[in-house]
């Protein structure tokens, strides 16, 4: 083979190999967006979970205490009625 093949054939074998290196970082590059993505949405969704879980059990202790205190003021009005303090 003449050094011109040679020369040849080694550009050619460099030409190749920086493509597929190419193609291979931009395949990295995009993965490693998608999985960022990804990673992003999963962390909105539970921090919305978080917050629609945290007014879910605010509104249940809400609604704990008001039961409490109607059934304290029913205990206060039954008292009432038994002692005769009522009005």
């Amino acid at each position: 083979m003449s050094n011109a093949q040679q020369s040849f054939s080694a550009g050619q074998t460099q030409g190749q190999t920086q493509a597929q290196a190419e193609n291979f970082v931009q395949s990295t590059k995009e993965s490693a967006s998608a999985a960022a993505d990804k990673a992003n949405a999963a962390a909105n969704s539970t921090g919305q979970t978080a917050e629609q879980n945290k007014d879910e059990a605010a509104g249940f202790l809400q609604q704990t205490g008001e039961q409490v205190k109607n059934m304290a003021q029913g205990a206060v009005d039954s008292v009432k009625q038994t002692l005769g303090m009522e009005k």
